[in-house]
């Protein structure tokens, strides 16, 4: 616990998937498990009102990598949706974590700020980096 009331949990992608057969017996199946989406779906069945997703950029940008790149300081679901279906986010890359954003909201989150470990403090206490809301 921080002294700001803050607790924070973190969930990570790793580990072997398994599946139960009619017997109830495990066994190693091929899956990936997304850190981002884990971290959405444990941050909403623990009713948490804010995710923080950190990645290698302090923003999250439309046109990326282009000269026309932007950064995105606030956004709505529905704009992230919008975003996410035009293909502006890689499915490797950002495309989870905004999905993430989009599912924590949608589950009753209030808040999802993306940014970097570098810029986290600055991000939560100035509102810098990407703030996602409804």
């Amino acid at each position: 616990m921080l002294d700001t009331g803050v607790c924070v949990i973190a969930a990570g992608g790793g580990g072997i998937p398994v599946v139960a057969d009619n017997r109830g017996y495990l066994s190693g199946v091929n899956a990936v498990i997304d850190k981002d989406l884990s971290s959405a779906l444990l941050a909403n069945e623990l009713t948490a009102d804010m995710l923080i997703i950190l990645t290698a950029v302090d923003n999250v940008y439309i046109d990326f990598n282009q000269p026309i790149q932007r950064a995105i300081g606030l956004m709505t679901v529905a704009e992230a949706e919008e975003y996410l279906q035009q293909g502006q986010f890689a499915t490797g890359s950002m495309g989870p974590k905004v999905q993430a954003a989009i599912n924590f909201l949608n589950g009753g989150g209030k808040r999802v700020i993306i940014t970097s470990a570098e810029n986290l403090l600055k991000a939560v206490q100035e509102n810098c980096g990407t703030h996602i809301v409804n």
